[in-house]
């Protein structure tokens, strides 16, 4: 599987196709996770294999009745060969953001690549993370693909697709956006309205503190509001009983400072310590003027501590489709 665009497309467009001899198939029961992976390695030049990794997409709103769509990325370093580059280790992988509209037959996509070289080889577990961001009419039929290679070795890779609702955020009531976690104290990372975010895929969360952000559309300045942040556990992924334990929840009051356009941001910090395991976390907004409320959800999963995570920024590439 070659990291090239016209390539990758080429291979993007066979495999919807059911055409090239791929095998598509469920990773985990759904249709929602697939792998690709080939019958054998006669296709290029070395072995072919899949390339597991982890996403997310968070929603936003952009002008002119768009909606940004920002899509997280995270693979383990363990799941990527390396090339030596003088003195230092370099791994490298490409990523690519496809959204289909199959009502409107359009394409909304971005393919970037990524490389970071070190004085040695990462642990196996240590994460490498990374995001890409584009602007997309909302829509109701969308099917959504993420594809990661490893331009290192030709053949490596793996995709994943769903069929997804973009959001529209145009509206004039009161709204939340998607709400997105990250590691703290971000240096580099996601920019969005003067906070910076190291988007972190939402099942590989450590258990020590994380940021969140969201965004709150169309509370009027100078209206007082409430935030309440509640998290609770759930199953997580592989469907393991949660251990009972009475939901946290952070309340906070302030008066809205919203923009010309509406939009808040709010960047919160959640400095509790959780187990391992899977959660839910809703944010709840309330206008205490109107007394209209809005609500978002969103399901993360905490890892054990110490596995280490670097964010890695990426660089963009042509797009596949103009």
């Amino acid at each position: 599987m070659s990291g090239g665009p016209l390539s990758l497309l080429w291979m993007l467009t066979a495999i919807a196709a059911g055409g090239l001899g791929f095998d598509v198939a469920s990773r985990d029961p759904g249709p929602s996770d697939v792998h690709v992976a080939a019958p054998n390695g006669d296709f290029g030049r070395g072995p072919v294999r899949p390339l597991p990794f982890f996403y997310d997409l968070h929603t936003f709103r952009a002008e002119g009745g768009l909606t940004t769509v920002v899509a997280a990325f995270a693979v383990e370093a363990g799941e990527l060969e390396t090339e030596r580059v003088g003195d230092n280790d370099r791994y490298r992988f490409n990523v690519t953001l496809l959204l289909a509209d199959t009502v409107l037959h359009s394409v909304t996509n971005r393919h970037d690549s990524v490389f970071v070289q070190l004085p040695r080889r990462m642990r196996d577990e240590h994460v490498l993370y990374t995001h890409i961001e584009v602007e997309a009419p909302p829509s109701r039929a969308i099917r959504q693909t993420v594809f990661m290679t490893d331009p290192t070795e030709s053949g490596i890779g793996q995709m994943y697709w769903e069929y997804i609702r973009i959001p529209d955020y145009s509206g004039t009531e009161l709204m939340l956006s998607d709400v997105a976690l990250g590691q703290p104290d971000a240096q580099i990372g996601w920019e969005r309205r003067g906070a910076t975010l190291a988007l972190l895929p939402t099942r590989q969360l450590p258990s020590r503190a994380f940021d969140v952000y969201y965004e709150i559309y169309n509370l009027p300045a100078g209206n007082p509001y409430t935030t309440e942040i509640t998290v609770e556990r759930v199953a997580d992924s592989s469907g393991k009983p949660t251990a009972d334990r009475e939901p946290v929840s952070l309340r906070f009051a302030g008066e809205s400072t919203a923009a010309a356009d509406g939009t808040l941001p709010e960047l919160r910090r959640m400095g509790t310590s959780f187990a391992k395991g899977g959660y839910r976390m809703t944010v709840t907004i309330e206008d205490l003027t109107t007394g209209k409320t809005a609500s978002r959800s969103r399901t993360f999963e905490v890892q054990t501590s110490g596995r280490g995570a670097t964010m890695v920024p990426a660089q963009p590439v042509a797009p596949l489709i103009r």
